[in-house]
């Protein structure tokens, strides 16, 4: 999902991607220790969404920190 899909959720839904960008993450490793991950670079991507989707969190955390201190 690109940056854009991902901040028109709300903070529940981004909640809920990512805690199911982790469990892909953990099936991934698991796959990838066991040899039977064909595309490493599916973990790589699921790093970048969970990267993505927590920079949006924090970027509203800082937001609302702004906005309560002004």
């Amino acid at each position: 999902m690109e940056a854009r899909e991902l901040r028109a959720l709300s903070n529940d839904e981004l909640q809920g991607q990512l805690e199911d960008n982790y469990r892909r993450l953990f099936a991934y490793r698991r796959d990838l220790a066991s040899r039977r991950l064909e595309d490493y670079n599916q973990v790589k991507a699921v790093k970048r969404e969970i990267a993505r989707i927590k920079t949006i969190l924090r970027e509203r955390e800082l937001a609302k920190l702004i906005e309560e201190a002004a």
